[in-house]
C-alpha cells in the first residue's frame, strides 16, 4: 500500500536532482575568450560587357482605339526590325512598358488619351544593338545602361573572392601574432559580393538623336563597373 508513494517520491527527487545539475553546467560553462571581429575586402574595375537600351513612343489624341492601333503598329515595325539581328545572350528583343491612360480637364472630364510603348534592346553585343537600333525608325531613344553580364560578374567575383579570402586570413594571423598568439581558428564568416557601375555614357544626347540619319548606329560607349567582395568573420585567437 505505501509502496507506490515512496516510489514517486524518489523518482521526483531524482528527476530535480539531474535538473539542478544540468542548470548548474549551463550556467558555469564558460563565455568564449579572445573573439576578435574583422573584415577585408577586394574589388577590381573590369570593362561593362551587357547593355540594356529602350525605344519608345508616345501617342495623344481623342481616339484611344485609334492611339492604340497607331502604337500597335509602331511597336509591330520596330520589333519586325530588331528580330532579324536578334542572337541569344547577343541581342535579345523583349516588349516595355505599354500604356494608355486619359488625361482629365479642369472639370473633370477627359480632355485626350495619351498612350506609350517601349521595345528593349539587351546583351553583350555593343555593336549589334547599336546598329538595330539605328536601323528602327518608329521609336525613338528613351534610355540607356551599361553593366556586367551574368558571366562577366561571375568570372571577376571568383578571381576577387580569392583575392579577399586570402587578405581576411592575413590580416586574422596579424592580430593573432600581435596579440601573442601562436594562430586563430574561424568561429563564422560571411562572404558577399557587388558591383559598382559607373556612370553610364551614351555619347548620344536628345540634341545629337535628331541629326543621326537613317540606318545609321546609334553611337554608345560602355563604361566600367568595379566588382567588390568582402569577407567579414569572426576569429578565435589560440
Amino acid at each position: 500500500m505505501n509502496f507506490k508513494p515512496v516510489y514517486r517520491y524518489s523518482l521526483a527527487v531524482a528527476i530535480a536532482g539531474f535538473s539542478s545539475a544540468v542548470l548548474c553546467q549551463a550556467v558555469s560553462a564558460p563565455a568564449p575568450q579572445n573573439i576578435v571581429q574583422l573584415t577585408a575586402n577586394a574589388s577590381l574595375e573590369v570593362q561593362q560587357d551587357f547593355i540594356t537600351l529602350t525605344m519608345g513612343t508616345t501617342r495623344e489624341g481623342q481616339d484611344p482605339g485609334a492611339i492604340q492601333n497607331q502604337l500597335k503598329q509602331a511597336l509591330d515595325s520596330a520589333l519586325n526590325e530588331a528580330k532579324k539581328s536578334a542572337s541569344p545572350g547577343q541581342l535579345d528583343v523583349r516588349t516595355g512598358n505599354f500604356s494608355l491612360f486619359p488625361r482629365y480637364g479642369r472639370d473633370g472630364k477627359i480632355t485626350a488619351w495619351q498612350g506609350t510603348t517601349e521595345l528593349v534592346l539587351e546583351g553583350r553585343d555593343l555593336a549589334r544593338i547599336s546598329t538595330t537600333a539605328g536601323k528602327i525608325q518608329t521609336l525613338t531613344m528613351g534610355g540607356v545602361s551599361f553593366g556586367l553580364s551574368r558571366e562577366q560578374r561571375n568570372k571577376v567575383e571568383a578571381a576577387v573572392q580569392g583575392v579577399a579570402i586570402d587578405s581576411f586570413k592575413a590580416k586574422a594571423a596579424d592580430i593573432a601574432k600581435g596579440f601573442g598568439f601562436a594562430g586563430y581558428s574561424l568561429r563564422e564568416v560571411t562572404v558577399t559580393a557587388n558591383d559598382q557601375g559607373g556612370v553610364p555614357r551614351p555619347r548620344m544626347m536628345a540634341m545629337e538623336a535628331k541629326a543621326v540619319s537613317a540606318d545609321s548606329a546609334v553611337p554608345l560607349e560602355a563604361g566600367k563597373s568595379t566588382v567588390v567582395v568582402t569577407v567579414s568573420g569572426a576569429v578565435q585567437l589560440k
